[in-house]
């Protein structure tokens, strides 16, 4: 599995965060940082971080 995020739609809401912590995190500037190629075991909280997503910039690429 690989996580894509679409910088320029992403607006650092944060939801992505609180659907995957092990994924997504917010660096200390507030912007968006994530694991691009994390474990298959979190597939069900990337797809739940992808549909949370308030402008849908994740995907998931197999």
């Amino acid at each position: 599995m690989k996580v894509v995020v679409d910088m320029n739609k992403c607006k650092d809401h944060g939801q992505c965060v609180f659907a995957a912590p092990d994924v997504f995190q917010l660096d200390d500037n507030g912007r968006l940082a994530y694991v691009s190629d994390p474990d298959d075991t979190l597939r069900d909280e990337v797809e739940e971080a992808a549909d949370v997503c308030p402008l849908q910039a994740i995907r998931i690429q197999d």
